[in-house]
């Protein structure tokens, strides 16, 4: 039997709940929360999602870890999230402990903890929460069994050198396998009285798990990374973990329903994992690879069963590019066919900018109509064509007339500035490119017509074919928005939103940093720094002491332009996809020469299937069916 663990549930609610804004988002006890006897429990794992509870409850991937190891009996897992401001200083001057949401249990009593790394400006709030935990930030100082298991995983994962100073071990790819795997060799290490170093040097042979202690950089007299030196007993690299069968991955269907509103408040099925588009910018689309499908059957089950488990109104279709589905049409057909008399909507959240998703968009909302969202992401074709967006602009006008003759009179589009090969022609292309939808719209239209124009500022990262890509400079970046601002001005009916110069700087540094950013997260911490990615909390001024205090030039690591040959920082964190192909999709880049999709055409190359040992290149709902 376990010893038992205080629960600060008297504490929390007495003395917290009634000073607080929107305390509801602090109660647990949610519909379908699942909370567990930790008497009766071998171990026991908290997620710590550094974000506030809307923004982490409307993430899926919490929400299927959370599935996946409380199958286990044995097991219990449970959620914590970033407090606010307000809630936080309270916690401090209460002097009570950072907290799960199901039994308010300390997270520093949990047997391991892990972290969820979805965006780099979050780093600071995983500092925060764990110093609101009494654990030691730095893995060094957690000595044995004294303090939990801290663990990460998750996008920013695939270059987690700033971050492990604060990690005992990573798990890179899907965890809904690895995690439990985990939770089983740490059940057995404590069994046989092996210590913290015992259990992870076991750790780091499970495919999946990198535990940075055994891996060690070293630089030349330029600062430059010349070697990993790594201990003789854990491999080289580190390959990625991977579902093959999406059928039959643990899927939570019964999902928590929260009390209080969150970003995205509706059931959700995943449809696909993967997208083989080969977008050149984007990192989801290669750490995400091989393409993986669900069976039109087991979707139609499961949002049935998410339905009736939660009395929502809504079910959406997720994934990476929803619109690639193989069976996307039946799909939407068969959930309009079986919830529409009910009042359930269907919503589809990625679209492609092209009619047949114009198309896709009229059959999910006959229930009710919401705006279009495109995203050219490039105002010229040349510019879409270096970063391989596959749209041109017959795409985007036939998509937008599909659109308008659907009765569409709102839409929103989405691009890039700063995008390497970039010219000041391309980011007029922008305004140019509103300014003709506009235009589609003047006549025939009951309803005038608007446009939202969001531009977000890019930054390169890890694992794609822009991993070499200096960012632009700050100053450059403020004179393009400044072009882009002008461009607009005399435009009626179209309005511009620029992303944060500061904030897409900082997201470039620690994108493409090493493990000596530590420091200087560490000393923002300190600084005070947290929720960096909120406008009304990110301090610009304490980054730059931060950087100057422990003595690093950040736009080092943003701007610089790295080398053909040079060792980059994550390369010992294996995605599947090999250098040389990203590499050749770099120079393409710089010919404005585009590569095909290649589940429609020949394989492009980028060695995915091969290092993961995929059976068949594309598991596909469509291919199941034919061969059955």
């Amino acid at each position: 039997m376990r010893e038992p663990v205080k629960s600060w549930v008297a504490e929390v609610e007495g003395r917290l709940l009634p000073y607080v804004d929107k305390p509801a988002q602090y109660l647990g006890g949610e519909y379908n929360a699942i909370t567990k006897d930790w008497a009766k429990c071998e171990a026991t794992m908290v997620l710590l999602f550094p974000d506030l509870y809307e923004i982490g409850m409307s993430h899926l991937g919490m929400r299927v870890l959370y599935e996946a190891v409380n199958r286990r009996p044995e097991y219990a897992f449970e959620r914590s999230f970033a407090p606010a401001v307000d809630m936080e200083k309270l916690m401090r001057e209460q002097h009570i402990p950072l907290f799960s949401w199901e039994n308010y249990h300390a997270v520093r009593d949990f047997d391991v903890v892990g972290v969820t790394l979805q965006y780099e400006m979050s780093f600071t709030n995983i500092l925060n929460m764990l110093e609101l935990a009494e654990i030691p930030l730095l893995a060094a100082d957690r000595r044995d069994w004294e303090y939990p298991l801290v663990l990460a995983g998750g996008p920013c994962a695939y270059n987690p050198e700033p971050l492990v100073d604060f990690f005992d071990l990573f798990v890179i790819g899907e965890g809904e396998e690895i995690e439990r795997e985990l939770l089983d060799l740490y059940t057995e290490c404590r069994k046989q009285g092996l210590g913290r170093d015992e259990f992870l040097r076991k750790a780091c042979k499970l495919n999946g798990i990198y535990v940075p202690k055994f891996y060690q950089p070293q630089y030349d007299a330029e600062g430059r990374l010349t070697e990993m030196q790594v201990a003789d007993f854990a491999p080289a690299k580190v390959t990625k973990r991977i579902i093959k069968d999406m059928d039959s991955v643990p899927f939570p269907c019964e999902q928590i329903v929260p009390f209080s509103q969150i970003v995205h408040d509706r059931a959700v099925i995943e449809v696909m994992r993967g997208c083989n588009r080969g977008c050149r910018f984007c990192q989801a689309g290669i750490i995400y690879r091989p393409v993986r499908e669900k069976s039109l059957e087991v979707l139609r089950e499961q949002a049935a069963k998410a339905l009736a488990c939660t009395g929502y109104d809504e079910v959406g279709m997720l994934s990476l590019s929803t619109a690639d589905y193989s069976c996307v049409e039946p799909l939407i057909d068969t959930l309009i066919a079986d919830h529409a008399a009910d009042g359930v909507s269907v919503s589809l959240p990625s679209l492609r900018v092209d009619a047949l998703s114009v198309g896709l968009a009229e059959r999910i909302q006959t229930v009710r109509k919401s705006g279009m969202t495109f995203a050219p992401e490039a105002g010229t074709q040349r510019l879409r064509d270096i970063i391989n967006k596959g749209v041109n602009e017959d795409d985007i006008f036939a998509a937008v007339s599909s659109a308008l003759a659907g009765g569409w009179s709102s839409f929103k589009l989405y691009f890039m500035a700063g995008l390497p090969y970039e010219t000041d022609e391309d980011l007029l292309g922008i305004a140019d490119l509103a300014k003709r939808i506009l235009q589609m719209g003047a006549s025939g239209q009951k309803r005038r017509l608007s446009i939202t124009v969001s531009v977000s500022f890019f930054v390169p990262k890890c694992d794609t074919p822009f991993q070499w890509f200096g960012q632009n400079s700050r100053e450059e970046l403020a004179r393009k928005r400044e072009l882009l601002y002008a461009a607009f001005k005399p435009i009626r009916g179209a309005r511009l939103n620029c992303h944060d110069i500061e904030v897409s700087f900082l997201e470039g540094v620690f994108s493409r940093g090493d493990r000596r950013l530590g420091a200087a997260l560490l000393e923002a911490h300190k600084l005070g720094c947290k929720f960096d990615s909120w406008h009304e909390h990110f301090d610009y001024e304490a980054w730059l002491t931060a950087f100057a205090n422990v003595g690093i030039d950040p736009a080092a690591y943003a701007e610089r332009i790295f080398d053909k040959d040079e060792l980059l920082p994550w390369e010992h964190i294996d995605c599947g996809a090999n250098k040389r192909w990203l590499w050749h999709e770099w120079q393409k880049a710089g010919r404005a020469q585009t590569t095909a999709d290649c589940r429609k055409g020949p394989c492009s190359g980028c060695g995915v299937c091969q290092a993961l040992d995929c059976d068949n290149r594309y598991v596909t709902a469509a291919a199941a069916k034919e061969a059955e």
